[in-house]
């Protein structure tokens, strides 16, 4: 698809049929990724586009209309959710994530009241970086384990490995050579590519596509309706702290969508609004049974080629994804994704987070030759992936990236010599006008 020559602020009102091409290509681009979380974690995707697309609402009506951003699916949240529904069920990682909400509401207030200086004094370069390295590696058993084994089973199929080549190939090609707005939905395109792969491997059955109604319900899952919600203190210390890394997270793309849109939205309508609306998406996610919701580099993808800033637009895809979550058709055709084909799709997205903590390192310049940044990031890397767990009851653990996120700051804070660990370069430093 050609660049497009139009512009449209942030606050004008495309015309209808440009109003749905701008909208679908918003969804489009955030679709792949934000129904691969729900996949991963055993969760409805139809609950997961319901959620998002009310979650991406509530962000535009708390910034005021002012941030063109859509919310999806975080892929942080991915092993916290996992582990939680170990310990309480669905309902108790559902309890845990509106907390996590609740420490997102708690940063807005800090913020509104303190400024932005205090973040990265809190949550430095050097421990957040390798955070966000443990989130991509501690994945990367589930990818290959998708792509290389028979559901259910660590059985080796060679059937499966190609599929998964095929999904990966196609998401590689898209992301280096496709230009324009293909250039946005590589997972998307993998994912399409590996389901026609499979399809032809006889690894799909198209019955529950053809027998599933048109008009479908999500699965939501709402506290004092279908579940009365009991707070599990070890699901919140092991969900609660990944609010903190994905805070960083959010920075990093206001910034960016700043820069593009050549708005400060760090200043209008300000931080504590735009992390605000994160955690009221979040929570909002929590209370139907969807995961939580982060902001997408996806999303400033899209505006950036379109040059639309419209946040009718971004409004316009989460209305659609709110419709698409309830056909039945659609739902049943998300679930009938072979792993393999998910496993594809996951070793580059995974890799990709990964890849993103380290480039919070390169971009905010931290020595690793000093052996006070070596310890920090090692021992963050070992305690994060190894899955360490310090349990303190029965009933009550802090383990894997949640440890290492504690222990990193602990020993950011002890160690001497702590102005190293912060870089060159303020992570809130923006070109945005």
């Amino acid at each position: 698809m050609k660049q497009t020559n139009m512009r449209l602020g942030i606050k004008e009102i495309p015309r209808p049929g440009e109003w749905l091409l701008f909208s679908l290509q918003h969804l489009c681009a955030m679709f792949g990724a934000t129904v691969l979380v729900p996949f991963l974690v055993g969760m409805s995707p139809a609950t997961a586009l319901f959620s998002s697309g009310l979650g991406t609402l509530a962000f535009i009506l708390v910034t005021k209309g002012q941030v063109p951003a859509y919310l999806g699916s975080s892929f942080a949240f991915i092993v916290p959710l996992t582990t939680s529904q170990a310990l309480g069920g669905i309902e108790g990682a559902m309890v845990g994530s509106f907390f996590a909400g609740l420490v997102y509401g708690i940063v807005a207030l800090f913020i509104k009241f303190a400024g932005t200086g205090w973040i990265t004094k809190v949550l430095p370069p050097i421990v957040v970086g390798p955070v966000i390295m443990v989130i991509g590696l501690s994945l990367a058993t589930t990818a290959v384990g998708n792509a290389m084994y028979l559901p259910n089973s660590e059985e080796y199929s060679l059937v499966h490995i190609a599929t998964a080549g095929v999904t990966l190939f196609v998401a590689v090609v898209a992301t280096m050579y496709f230009k324009g707005f293909l250039n946005l939905i590589p997972i998307l395109l993998g994912l399409i590519a590996g389901y026609l792969f499979a399809l032809w491997q006889g690894l799909i059955d198209l019955e529950p596509i053809r027998t599933a109604s048109w008009f479908s319900v999500p699965e939501l899952i709402v506290p004092f309706v279908t579940y009365s919600p009991t707070v599990n203190w070890a699901i919140v210390a092991i969900m609660a702290p990944v609010a903190l890394v994905t805070l960083a997270e959010h920075t990093g793309q206001l910034m960016v969508l700043s820069k593009v849109a050549g708005k400060n939205f760090l200043k209008q309508p300000g931080m504590h609004r735009t992390v605000m609306g994160d955690g009221l998406a979040t929570m909002i996610a929590a209370a139907v049974g969807g995961p939580p919701n982060t902001t997408y580099g996806e999303n400033v993808g899209v505006v950036a080629i379109t040059r639309v800033f419209s946040v009718f637009v971004v409004g316009g895809a989460a209305v659609l994804a709110i419709a698409f979550a309830f056909v039945g058709k659609v739902a049943a055709l998300i679930s009938s994704i072979p792993p393999a084909v998910m496993g594809g799709v996951s070793i580059l997205l995974f890799g990709i987070i990964a890849s993103a903590g380290i480039r919070m390192l390169v971009d905010n310049r931290v020595d690793m030759g000093e052996k006070r940044n070596m310890v920090i990031a090692s021992i963050i890397l070992v305690i994060g992936i190894g899955g360490a767990a310090v349990r303190f009851t029965d009933s009550f653990e802090i383990a894997g990236m949640s440890l290492a996120t504690v222990i990193g700051l602990i020993l950011h804070g002890l160690l001497p010599n702590r102005s190293v660990s912060y870089g060159q370069k303020d992570m809130f430093e923006s070109d945005a006008n």
